[in-house]
């Protein structure tokens, strides 16, 4: 899947003094051969995201690196985080070492996760894309019970922005055509919903036995 244009890589060797000034890569020599390259990885990366319901309880949860590699370790940190941002207007926290930006909507509270050197900007860009899109399939009403009506799409639509931790996709209309369109091609089989709504009880079933 194509990344975003807006979201320059360095060439290899100027490392992280490039994402930090935000400058482009150098236009590639006249020397330099032509045809098909390999695509550098993003500089973006994510570590998590996650929803919480106004008690702090998990209803949709991916991590990508092994930061908490078991459920419990994950549900740990997301009550700690919930304890820290609940009742702060604040958009973003520190915790552990790590950057989160958050959202609140009715009964629903947004997380993404990234390391302590993470651009802003770019969590926050992913954190507004989800939203939208989860506002958009919703008709609006994002909270808790169309949400748990409509795991499957908001999975879905989570996979669409952030594969493996790679950040795909910040623009909400692109993610919705892109789960139109897997809908209506029959990605969305009766067997993958079925993965998906398994995972969701899996998960609501260990936030009620925390």
């Amino acid at each position: 899947m194509q990344r975003p244009e807006a979201w320059p890589r360095p060439h290899p060797g100027e490392g992280a003094a490039a994402a930090q000034t935000g400058g482009a890569a150098p236009p590639a020599g006249a020397g330099e051969p032509s045809g098909p390259r390999l695509q550098e990885p993003s500089l973006y990366t994510i570590k998590a995201v996650f929803i919480l319901d106004n008690d702090g309880h998990r209803l949709l949860a991916k991590y990508y690196d092994d930061t908490f590699p078991s459920v419990k370790e994950q549900v740990v940190f997301e009550k700690n985080v919930f304890n820290k941002t609940s009742r702060t207007e604040s958009e973003i926290a520190f915790l552990g070492g790590m950057t989160i930006v958050y959202k609140s909507s009715v009964d629903l509270f947004l997380y993404v996760v990234g390391s302590s050197q993470e651009n802003e900007l770019m969590l926050m860009a992913v954190l507004t894309c989800l939203f939208e899109s989860l506002s958009h399939m919703l008709r609006k009403n994002v909270e808790k019970r169309w949400l748990l009506e409509n795991l499957d799409g908001a999975f879905l639509v989570l996979d669409e922005i952030v594969d493996g931790g790679v950040i795909l996709e910040s623009d909400p209309q692109q993610v919705v055509q892109k789960v139109n369109f897997r809908a209506d091609d029959g990605g969305l089989t009766e067997q993958s919903v079925a993965q998906v709504l398994q995972s969701a009880k899996e998960q609501i079933k260990w936030s009620l036995l925390k």
